[in-house]
C-alpha cells in the first residue's frame, strides 16, 4: 500500500552520505564515535550519576569499544545518530549526544545525552544540543523528543531551557537500578521556541 506522503528526511543523507562534525559556535565540537574514545568512556561510566540515569556501567575496556563501534555503526543503518562532544581547544571528551530511534517518514527522533562528571557546570549538555537540534531540522526532522526520570530535575530544567515542551507523565515507564520510575516527556516541534544556551547542566 503506497505512502500518500515523502519521507520528510531522505534515507540517502544517512546510508550515502558521511556522519558530519558539528560545532556548536562556541568551543564545542560533535563529532563521530572513534575506538580511541574508549578509555575516556570507560572512565564516565565509572561515575555513580552516570549509572543513575543511564542504568548502564562498563565492565571492560573491551565492551567500551564494543559500544563505540555500534554507535558508529547505527549511521549507515539509519538507526541512531551519535555524536561523541568534544573540547575544541584540548580535543578532550566532555559528553555525548545522540538522535535515538529515527523515523524518517515522519521526520522524528528522540534525543539522548550525556555530560563528562569533570566537566558539570559548564553547560555542555544545552550547548551540544541545541547545536544538535539545530542541524536535525535544518535537514527535515519535525518533531524532537526527550523524555528522563522525574527524578532528575537538572535534566528537566535543561529541556526546558532549550524550547523542548514538558508534555506530560509517562507513568512507570523507566526501569532503573532502584526500580519503575515515572517518567517526563518533553519535545519540540520544527519552527517552535530557538534552543538557548546556558542554564543548569547534567
Amino acid at each position: 500500500m503506497p505512502l500518500l506522503t515523502d519521507d520528510l528526511v531522505a534515507a540517502e543523507r544517512f546510508t550515502k552520505g558521511t556522519q558530519p562534525e558539528i560545532a556548536t559556535g562556541d568551543g564545542l565540537l560533535l563529532r563521530p564515535w572513534l575506538v580511541d574514545d574508549a578509555q575516556e568512556v570507560f572512565e564516565v561510566f565509572a561515575d555513580p550519576l552516570i549509572q543513575r540515569w543511564h542504568v548502564r556501567s562498563a565492565g571492560s575496556l573491551a565492551e567500551v569499544r564494543d559500544w563505540i563501534e555500534r554507535w558508529a555503526g547505527t549511521w549507515s543503518a539509519v538507526v541512531a545518530a551519535n555524536w561523541a562532544v568534544t573540547d575544541i581547544a584540548s580535543g578532550r571528551l566532555v559528553g555525548r549526544a545522540s538522535l535515538k530511534n529515527l523515523e524518517l517518514t515522519g521526520g522524528q527522533a528522540e534525543v539522548a545525552y550525556w555530560t563528562a562528571p569533570a566537566v558539570r557546570g559548564q553547560a555542555v549538555t544545552p550547548r551540544a544540543v541545541a547545536a544538535l537540534t539545530t542541524w536535525a531540522f535544518d535537514i527535515g526532522f519535525h518533531r524532537l523528543q526527550l523524555s528522563h526520570s522525574v527524578a532528575n530535575q537538572p535534566s528537566c530544567r535543561v529541556a526546558t531551557k532549550l524550547g523542548y515542551a514538558l508534555e506530560g507523565t509517562m507513568r512507570s515507564a523507566g526501569l532503573h537500578a532502584d526500580g519503575w520510575h515515572d517518567m517526563h516527556l518533553h519535545a519540540r516541534i520544527s519552527g517552535g521556541q530557538p534552543a538557548g544556551m546556558g542554564g543548569p547542566d547534567v
